[in-house]
């Protein structure tokens, strides 16, 4: 699938805000469904979410955090073929996605796995799933990747991001509590932009950068920046839910050949990964 989106005319942005207390309400129920799911499986390809660590401040594991998980697990061949050494995860929150990317190389690769987190209490619990897993990673507190720039430049093969993307207030972004992990501001953009523009200076020659966005964030602007910068994009995942569009990005450098059959690994149906987004403008009616 192409790095093409279309807005649901059936949907508005107000629809994508939703009360604190809802929002809260429907991530537990995605856990207690998906941890029975995941009850049934004799070898775990992802984290458990049994073993996820828990606080009121901290983003508990849902649609989004599944959909990136699946992202990655359906990459898993590509990603094992590249070997990469180095991956971080930005904002991790309570470690799901960052511990089941451990656990899906964790046969295959000898990787040194990153995260951060601007909360101190989700980095502890980022910990805490790690650990209770049997894994181990570096989990620095920090906003975004403040400080680390000249440890990690040009070093991260995998750069995982599932950033506070709903469109609220500004005045929400950066607020205290667990507001802060989904509040995105003007058109949800205002953490995604800030992240943009680090990417080039993070990732490896060969890196790959996995992102989670909603319709309302405009990912094909997003992959026409991203364009601009050098880099080649499509969408790995896209997921309907009852309240949100959700569409895991995935971009990797322009020079970068692929050497992998891409309709061999999705079942056909898609064109080559060399296909960027800037080839299809052509085909968008977006909004304006």
């Amino acid at each position: 699938m192409d790095c093409v989106v279309e807005l649901e005319k059936h949907k508005t942005v107000d629809s994508l805000h939703s009360p604190s207390s809802l929002r809260i309400s429907r991530v537990r129920e995605q856990r207690k469904s998906f941890s029975s799911w995941q009850g049934a499986s004799p070898r775990r390809r992802s984290a458990s979410i049994r073993l996820v660590g828990r606080h009121p401040d901290v983003y508990e594991p849902c649609d989004d955090s599944f959909a990136l998980v699946d992202a990655l697990l359906a990459d898993k061949a590509n990603l094992v073929e590249r070997r990469p050494k180095l991956c971080l995860e930005v904002g991790c929150g309570s470690g799901y996605v960052i511990t089941s990317l451990a656990l899906i190389l964790a046969d295959e690769c000898h990787a040194q796995f990153f995260a951060t987190d601007i909360s101190q209490t989700a980095a502890q619990v980022t910990r805490e799933t790690l650990s209770a897993h049997g894994l181990q990673a570096d989990v620095v507190v920090t906003d975004l990747v403040h400080g680390l720039e000249k440890r990690l430049a040009g070093s991260v093969d995998v750069l995982l991001f599932n950033p506070p993307y709903v469109p609220t207030p500004e005045h929400e972004v950066g607020a205290a509590g667990i507001t802060a992990t989904w509040a995105g501001g003007d058109r949800g953009r205002v953490v995604i932009d800030r992240m943009l523009t680090m990417v080039d200076s993070l990732l490896s020659s060969k890196g790959w950068f996995y992102m989670v966005t909603l319709t309302a964030n405009n990912p094909s602007e997003i992959c026409q920046i991203m364009k601009k910068k050098g880099f080649a994009s499509r969408i790995v995942i896209q997921r309907y839910t009852e309240e949100e569009n959700l569409h895991v990005l995935k971009f990797w450098r322009e020079d970068l050949a692929f050497d992998y059959d891409y309709n061999a690994e999705t079942g056909g149906g898609g064109t080559t990964p060399q296909s960027s987004l800037s080839s299809k403008m052509s085909r968008l009616a977006f909004w304006r």
